[in-house]
């Protein structure tokens, strides 16, 4: 968890600064009024076509080694050579669904207005009522309130506004389908964005003060360096971000889905962060088991595992043409080759990219390395006691069927196939859930079972006290009530917790003689490290002695916080 790592410093600065979207809808607005121009989404046959031709000719033929520079071709219809495939069915009868639209224009534009500036239920009536009696129309475009105009937007299903979708399993006698978007045209979309030109980089640019590297954004890492004298001369290197997020929505009928969102590395990061710059492409069904029983059984596990790298197969194969894509932006044309360079997403999701044990238990829990589960909080190892996951030695395992002995699942890995990537790496999460979401609230919860054992509730009522006397403030949440019984907050609260914890907590409780007794000065200085290090990680431009730095901050952070709450966590690290 908090072990350095050997990677070269700029593999280290992608730490992604990056978020996940917050809202799966908000990504474009243009899908809620192109379904009035759009023809009804068409189920696609199969996509592993080869899968007809005999057996012999369906048995992949692993490599024993990375390619040199890795200019491996990328084999976009190699099959799985598992003996559970024969779960999946390849058969999906061709269909066409009907899709509600809406009645006209100005309905379709009041749904877009609606959207776009999140506008309350009340906002919403109001609107309909005013255009209803100054419309001056024998027969209102709009409905009588906003209720019925949500139950029409429920019947369309968010899912069908994208452009298609794909049978791609079936299994307990129901079909697992694949919402999506070609990613070209995702880019494509990207790519046409008013103005878009003016924040695109495609070169990589050593950026260096006084001879001090810098970096920032990723067209400054040495990935980008390295990957560029991959490609044939005169293109152009076109870096590819996934986000991952699984979620359940009403929209969707209560039904969880697991949204897959595109964007691309070469915009600066503040714009790349917009939402109109995050693309959905996908959603990747979730497989039920048909009971309990079925569930818990290793054989419906990898069947899930399978479904999900067969659906990425599908969803990316076209990025990997051997001759690249040529895109327009701004009039001009670029000859571009796609490369993904980074998947964010939560570690149980990390997990699944990597088809590592999701148990912080396992013998190797880390999907970056294998580091054991003993020496997991070890900060004080070092780079030659660390060895990293990579293709080849995964692969190894896999094939000699000993993976188990480094905690990878017996399922093999679409990734392994695919040019100048390391999942096992390049798989990482993002600042607000990694930090905001999961160490500072945990911090939190450890802090407030620490000072309850030790002190008892009258010190817990006291840190609620506290809070609740900080004056309203710009930017800054108040917690009138306290804070302490909430079960769910957000990375904004989270944020402003930050800001003020270290003061709550400063004096809170008058020291002990006792053995073990953890003084409160150490409480008040796990915040303070924690300040300095969050500080230290949002910077957007990083110099050599910045990355020392930073990299100092945590293990001094990590030291303090395992020293105080070890014992208090559920994995016993």
């Amino acid at each position: 968890m908090f072990s350095s790592r050997s990677n070269e410093t700029s593999d280290i600065m992608q730490v992604e600064i990056d978020e996940l979207p917050q809202s799966m809808n908000s990504l474009t607005f243009e899908e809620f009024t192109s379904i009035r121009y759009e023809e009804p989404a068409s189920r696609e046959p199969e996509f592993e076509t080869d899968e007809s031709k005999s057996k012999s000719d369906e048995t992949e033929t692993e490599t024993e080694s990375e390619s040199k520079s890795d200019k491996t071709k990328f084999e976009s219809n190699k099959t799985d050579n598992e003996s559970d495939e024969s779960e999946e069915s390849e058969s999906a009868e061709e269909e066409t669904e009907t899709i509600p639209k809406f009645p006209n224009n100005i309905y379709s534009d009041l749904m877009t207005l609606i959207i776009q500036h999140n506008l309350n239920n009340k906002t919403r009536n109001a609107i309909i009522r005013f255009f209803n009696k100054h419309s001056n129309l024998l027969t209102s475009l709009l409905s009588k309130n906003i209720e019925q105009e949500r139950k029409l937007m429920d019947r369309m299903k968010l899912i069908n506004l994208l452009n298609k979708e794909k049978v791609i399993l079936k299994y307990n006698n129901k079909d697992y389908i694949i919402y999506y978007r070609p990613i070209i045209n995702c880019i494509k979309n990207i790519l046409s964005i008013k103005d878009i030109h003016k924040y695109i980089t495609f070169n990589f640019k050593n950026n260096q003060t006084n001879n001090n590297r810098n970096y920032n954004e990723q067209y400054t890492f040495n990935w980008w360096a390295r990957t560029e004298k991959t490609l044939p001369t005169g293109s152009y290197l076109l870096s590819i971000i996934l986000y991952s997020d699984a979620s359940t929505t009403d929209s969707l009928e209560k039904n969880t889905l697991h949204p897959i969102f595109v964007t691309l590395n070469n915009i600066i990061t503040w714009r790349r962060n917009k939402p109109d710059v995050k693309q959905l492409l996908a959603y990747l069904p979730i497989i039920k088991a048909k009971d309990d029983t079925q569930k818990i059984f290793e054989e419906h596990k990898n069947i899930v595992r399978r479904t999900f790298h067969k659906s990425l197969k599908f969803l990316l194969s076209p990025l990997y043409d051997d001759n690249g894509i040529e895109l327009e932006l701004n009039n001009s044309i670029f000859w571009c080759f796609p490369r993904i360079s980074m998947i964010i997403s939560d570690w149980p999701e990390a997990c699944t990219f990597a088809l590592t044990y999701k148990s912080m238990k396992s013998n190797y829990p880390c999907h970056f390395c294998l580091i054991s589960k003993e020496d997991l909080s070890n900060i004080n190892l070092n780079s030659n006691q660390i060895e990293p996951r990579s293709h080849n030695n995964m692969k190894l395992y896999y094939k000699n069927n000993t993976g188990k002995n480094v905690s990878i699942e017996n399922v093999r890995n679409f990734f392994w196939s695919v040019p100048n990537i390391n999942i096992y790496t390049a798989t990482v999460p993002d600042r607000m859930h990694h930090l905001d979401l999961d160490f500072f609230q945990h911090q939190l919860n450890f802090t407030k079972i620490l000072i309850n054992k030790q002190c008892g509730k009258s010190v817990i009522d006291e840190i609620n006290n506290r809070v609740k006397l900080i004056p309203r403030y710009k930017d800054l949440k108040s917690f009138p009530n306290g804070f302490l019984h909430l079960t769910l907050l957000t990375a904004s609260e989270y944020r402003s917790l930050m800001k003020i914890m270290i003061f709550i907590v400063d004096e809170l409780y008058e020291d002990s003689g006792s053995p073990n007794f953890i003084k409160n000065n150490k409480i008040t200085e796990v915040y303070l490290k924690w300040n300095k290090m969050y500080l230290l990680s949002r910077k957007e431009n990083y110099e050599e002695s910045d990355v020392t730095l930073l990299q100092k901050s945590i293990n001094e952070w990590a030291k303090l916080f395992i020293e105080l709450f070890k014992e208090y966590s559920k994995s016993e690290l």
